[in-house]
Order: structure tokens, then sequence, then C-alpha cells
């Protein structure tokens, strides 16, 4: 069971959809992540939304013009998701078991992104299966993104993954680190309990 499953019991999506929403109407930019995504492809390229969530990252950059894939493995995100953009592809997916040509999906994405602490909050011990995964799902030159706590006061679960594991596991699969920042505006990263990490796909 993953971490998030332990964590919300799979029955969270509503709730945290409304969050975001009252947020956004109370004038805050929920689109921080979405932003940095598009700084890094041009509209048009194919985006893989790992750990979708509820679709907020996803849906903003299909309005930018991207071609975006979300998947997710708790279903009631994927119900909001659903709900707030049911023409985009939704799929219902374990990260460590994804496989885009089972799904129909090919697996030349220009830029593949986990935010939201997608990867701390998978099964313990698949991390390393999430980022291979992740990465076959690249183009020869494609871009990782993900945005992850490191200490307690950034996750809501016990910190379990390290940079230098994180790094590791990435290299293991062919990807190089190409930038990595300390938020979604881009600051630069100079230690701290989060860090948002481009690798690139050389293989």
């Amino acid at each position: 069971m993953s971490r998030w499953q332990e964590l919300t019991g799979g029955t969270s999506g509503g709730e945290y959809a409304a969050r975001f929403e009252a947020l956004a109407r109370g004038g805050k930019d929920v689109h921080g992540e979405a932003a940095f995504c598009a700084s890094l492809a041009p509209p048009g390229a194919r985006v893989l939304d790992a750990g979708c969530g509820t679709g907020r990252v996803m849906i903003r950059l299909a309005e930018l013009g991207y071609d975006c894939v979300g998947v997710d493995l708790d279903a009631s995100m994927l119900d909001a998701a659903r709900e707030r953009a049911p023409r985009l592809p939704w799929f219902h997916v374990d990260l460590a078991a994804f496989d885009p040509a089972a799904l129909g999906v090919a697996a030349d994405f220009d830029l593949v992104v986990a935010a939201g602490n997608v990867l701390p909050l998978v099964t313990p011990g698949t991390e390393a299966a999430v980022v291979q995964r992740l990465a076959a799902a690249l183009r020869p030159g494609g871009l990782l993104v993900a945005g992850f706590g490191l200490d307690a006061a950034h996750l809501p679960v016990p910190p379990s993954l390290t940079l230098a594991q994180y790094d590791a596991h990435c290299a293991a699969v062919g990807l190089t680190l190409a930038a990595r920042f300390a938020t979604w505006d881009a600051a630069p990263y100079e230690g701290g309990g989060y860090a948002v990490s481009v690798h690139r796909h050389d293989r």
C-alpha cells in the first residue's frame, strides 16, 4: 500500500480539490507547477502528469496547449479530475507498474512531471521502480521534473527519500540532473527541506 493510501484512505479527492479551489478564489496563484513546466517545453509538447491527483497541474497545462495524460493511484482524486475535465485522458494506475503501451499511450513524452510529493508517497520500496517507469515513458532528451519535501516540515509522512537516493535512482536509468531549485518559482536550491529537480533522459 502506498504511503498516500495509508495517510488518506483513498477518499480525499473532493476535499483536496475544494481546498485548492478555495485558495484560487482567495487570489492565490495555484498554477506555479504548470508555469514551471511551461518554461521547459513549448505548447504542443506531450506531458505526463504522474500522480496527477485532482488534475490541477494537468488541466492548466492542457489549457495552455499541451498534450497531456494523467495517471494516479487514488480513484477519488481521479473522480475529481474527471468531473473538472472529462475530455482529458485520466488513468487509474500505480506508478510502480505504469506501462504506457497497456493503456494505448505512446511512450514518447517530452516531459514527465511528478508534483505534490509524489515520490515520497509511493509504496515503500518502489521508489526506484517508479523512477524507472517514468524514465521509460520519456523520449530521448525528455525531462523528468519532480518536486518533493525532504524533511518533516515539508511532508505529511516521515521523510523517506533523500536527494542523493533520488539522484541515484535517476542515474541508474539514464537520467542526468539538469537543474535543481528550491521552489516551483525557480528559486535557487541552497539546501533546505524542499527541492524541485529536473533530470534529462540521455539514453
